[in-house]
C-alpha cells in the first residue's frame, strides 16, 4: 500500500502561493464590487456591469449574502490584495454609490441620479463593438475637468485614478489598450458622468475594398473577373471616412496586431460605448471606514467649533470602544479560568477528594497555632459501587477453554465422584456400564476379544 500524501500547513501553503504571484499582479489595485440594502434586479445587474469595468483585477464571481457584513470583506482584503471596495446601496428613496479605500479609508459617498445598464447601451448602438478579449486588460482612465478649487475634487480624482492600475507611457504596449473609462465633472451641476468605451484603431487612407482585404474580411468577388476591378471600382469610399474627424488621426509609435496599423502610419481612434452609464453627485467624504471625521459634506456646512466638538465626540467613542474591547477580553479570560476551575473541582469530587477538609485544617492551624491531629481531618475515601476491574475469572467468561493437545478427545465425566476422568490413550475402546455399581467400567482390550 502506498504512503499517504504529506500534508502542508495552511500558512506555508499561503506563503508559497503569494510568492508564486508576479509583482505586476500583486502591486495592481484589486477591488470588491458588492450591493447592499433593498433587493432589486436592476441593482444586481448594475453591480455585475460595474465588475466588468473593473476587470481583470476584481472578483467577478464574488458571492455575497445578507449575512455578510462590511468587516467580512475587509478581513479578506489583505489576502487577495484588495485595495478598493465599491458598494451600491439601495434605500427606499434613493440609490447611493460608495467607494472605500481599504483598509483605513477614506470613504466617498455618491448619490446616483441616473444609470443605464450595459445591455441597454449596446442595444441602441448602430455598430456593436464588444469582445471578451477586451476585458483581459485593465482600461485606460480619462479624467475631465477635475482641476477646480477644493480638496474634495482632488481627492475624488485621485480615488478614481487609483482604482485602476497605472500606465507607464515609455513601456506600455499600445495593443493592450482596448477599453477606456471616462470620468467627467460638471462644476455647474456638480455631477460626475461615467462612461465606458471600447477602443478601435482603424488605418487611414484606405478605401473600403482595400480595408476589407487588409483587415482579413473575405470579399464577394463573384461579379468581378479580377481582384483589380474590385479594388479600383468607383464608390468605395465609405460615409464614415467622409465624416471622419482629423483630430482623431494619430501616428502610431508601434505596430498593432490589427491589419493595416503599422508603425509610422496614420490611423484613427474610434470609440464604441459598451456601458454602463452612471450620473452621480458627491455627497460626503469620511476619514475612516464609514466611521470617522467628515472631511466634506455637500449639504451641511459646519463651523470650526462644531468640527472640534465632533472630533471630541468621535475620539470619546473611539476610547469607549477600546475600553469595551479590553473589558470583553478580560471577561472572556476570567470565564475560561472559572470553567477550568469548575472542571477541576468536579474531577476532584469524582475522585473522592474532599477539599473542605483541607480548608478546615488550615483554619484550625490559623486559630489554634499548631498542626491538627492526623485523624481529626482525615480524608475518608468514598466507596464507589463502580467496579474498576473485573476478577480474573470473569474477564473472559464467554471464552472457551483450550483443550489439552496431548488429549485429542474430550474428557469423560465420573458420575460417582462427580468429576471428569482424564482420557487414557491406551483404552481406546468404548467403556462398559456397570449397572450393579451404577458406573462405567474401564475398557479392557483383552476381554473384548471373542473366545474361540
Amino acid at each position: 500500500m502506498g504512503r499517504g500524501k504529506k500534508k502542508v500547513h495552511p500558512k506555508t501553503r499561503t506563503a508559497a502561493f503569494k510568492a508564486s504571484e508576479p509583482n505586476e499582479i500583486v502591486e495592481a489595485p484589486h477591488s470588491f464590487v458588492i450591493h447592499r440594502g433593498l433587493t432589486c434586479p436592476y441593482i444586481t445587474d448594475l453591480t455585475l456591469d460595474f465588475r466588468r469595468i473593473m476587470e481583470p483585477f476584481t472578483a467577478t464571481n464574488l458571492r455575497e449574502s445578507r449575512m455578510n457584513r462590511i468587516k467580512d470583506f475587509v478581513s479578506l482584503s489583505s489576502f487577495f490584495h484588495v485595495s478598493h471596495m465599491t458598494i451600491f446601496n439601495k434605500a427606499s428613496t434613493q440609490l447611493s454609490f460608495k467607494v472605500v479605500r481599504l483598509p483605513r479609508g477614506p470613504s466617498l459617498t455618491f448619490k446616483v441620479h441616473q444609470f443605464t445598464l450595459a445591455r441597454d447601451v449596446i442595444s441602441i448602438a448602430k455598430k456593436q463593438m464588444i469582445d471578451s478579449d477586451h476585458f483581459k486588460q485593465a482600461p485606460l482612465v480619462i479624467m475631465n475637468n477635475f482641476s477646480g478649487d477644493g480638496n474634495h475634487l482632488k481627492l475624488m480624482a485621485s480615488t478614481f485614478q487609483n482604482m485602476f492600475p497605472s500606465i507607464n507611457l515609455n513601456t506600455v504596449n499600445i495593443g493592450t489598450i482596448r477599453r477606456c473609462v471616462l470620468f467627467s465633472y460638471n462644476p455647474d451641476t456638480k455631477l460626475v458622468e461615467m462612461r465606458h468605451y471600447s477602443v478601435e484603431v482603424v488605418p487611414v487612407g484606405l478605401n473600403r475594398a482595400v480595408k476589407k482585404i487588409v483587415t482579413g474580411v473575405v470579399p464577394n468577388l463573384n461579379k468581378y473577373n479580377d481582384i483589380a476591378d474590385f479594388v479600383a471600382r468607383d464608390g468605395n469610399a465609405s460615409e464614415s471616412e467622409a465624416e471622419d474627424d482629423e483630430q482623431a488621426h494619430v501616428v502610431l509609435a508601434q505596430t498593432l496586431k490589427s491589419g493595416g496599423n503599422l508603425e509610422g502610419n496614420k490611423s484613427t481612434i474610434k470609440l464604441h460605448e459598451i456601458g454602463p452609464r452612471l450620473t452621480m453627485q458627491l455627497i460626503k467624504i469620511e476619514e475612516g471606514l464609514f466611521t470617522g471625521e467628515v472631511l466634506y459634506h455637500d449639504h451641511v456646512v459646519k463651523t470650526e467649533d462644531e468640527k472640534e466638538t465632533m472630533r471630541k465626540i468621535i475620539e470619546k467613542k473611539k476610547k469607549l470602544k477600546e475600553q469595551r474591547k479590553k473589558e470583553q477580553t478580560e471577561n472572556r479570560a476570567r470565564n475560561l479560568k472559572l470553567k477550568k476551575d469548575q472542571k477541576w473541582a468536579a474531577k476532584k469530587e469524582a475522585d473522592g477528594i474532599n477539599s473542605d477538609a483541607d480548608d478546615d485544617a488550615a483554619y484550625y492551624k490559623e486559630e489554634v497555632g499548631e498542626e491538627p491531629d492526623e485523624e481529626l481531618f482525615k480524608h475518608e475515601e468514598r466507596s464507589s459501587r463502580k467496579r474498576h476491574s473485573l476478577p480474573g475469572g470473569m474477564k473472559y467468561k464467554n471464552k472457551k477453554a483450550k483443550l489439552d493437545p496431548k488429549n485429542d478427545k474430550k474428557e469423560k465425566f465420573d458420575h460417582k465422584n462427580e468429576k471428569k476422568e482424564k482420557f487414557d490413550p491406551k483404552n481406546r475402546g468404548r467403556a462398559k456400564f456397570d449397572h450393579k455399581n451404577n458406573r462405567k467400567t474401564k475398557f479392557d482390550p483383552k476381554k473384548n476379544k471373542k473366545s474361540k
